[in-house]
């Protein structure tokens, strides 16, 4: 019998983004407190948003409204990194970046968490921006993916490929 195994990966789904994206912008265009501040979404790049107001409290609360659009569309908030508002001219812009993919270090760390406080007999091999988990039980490998959720590792983190 082969060996059972998944794929740890940390994808943003960009149609959901996107909605999410495009409904924050139509609140943003109809609710009576942003009236008159000029506030906007819009995408800047593949996996970049850029939110402008005239206020910085109102930019914040731009923030908040698209944040609470990608919770409901169940994008985790440890895929987006989004800065601090900054004044432009006598607008205030704040970027934010949808993060896709694991990076190295993450992915070291990451397997190494799994050699350490996992199962016996579990590999974990790092294959671009994405680990594989392989093992000879499945249990093992529930086991693993239950550790990886309750670890504190600040990614985005989906299974897939589970066989």
């Amino acid at each position: 019998m082969a060996d059972a195994s998944f794929d740890i990966v940390s994808k943003v789904d960009h149609q959901e983004a996107d909605n999410a994206l495009n409904q924050a912008a139509k609140e943003l265009s109809q609710r009576f407190d942003f009236r008159g501040v000029n506030a906007t979404i819009v995408w800047a790049g593949e996996d970049t948003v850029t939110l402008t107001a005239d206020t910085e409290e109102r930019c914040a609360a731009a923030i908040d409204v698209f944040k609470e659009k990608l919770i409901r569309r169940d994008i985790s908030m440890k895929a987006l990194e989004i800065d601090k508002p900054q004044a432009s001219g006598k607008i205030f812009k704040v970027t934010g970046t949808l993060v896709s993919g694991i990076p190295t270090d993450k992915a070291k760390q990451i397997a190494k968490l799994i050699k350490e406080q996992g199962p016996k007999g579990v590999q974990a091999q790092i294959q671009g921006d994405q680990l594989r988990v392989t093992g000879k039980k499945r249990d093992d490998l529930q086991a693993v993916i239950a550790l990886l959720k309750g670890a504190d590792l600040d990614l985005a983190l989906q299974f897939t490929n589970y066989r």
